[in-house]
């Protein structure tokens, strides 16, 4: 399952140098493309705000 950025995102950037896929679009509140991502939890770990979590 892909990983989803929520409402409380601050558009650090943090994760968008994390994504070993660039699946990761800036924004007002970020967001993950589905189809690129992989899995792998790497923005979610470095996420200050802890935002980002598996999308069920």
């Amino acid at each position: 399952m892909a990983y989803k950025i929520s409402d409380e995102c601050i558009a650090c950037g943090t994760c968008i140098d994390e994504c070993p896929v660039d699946a990761i679009s800036e924004g007002d509140i970020y967001v993950i493309d589905p189809e690129l991502c992989t899995d792998c939890g790497s923005c979610a770990e470095v996420c200050p705000v802890e935002c980002i979590s598996i999308d069920e």
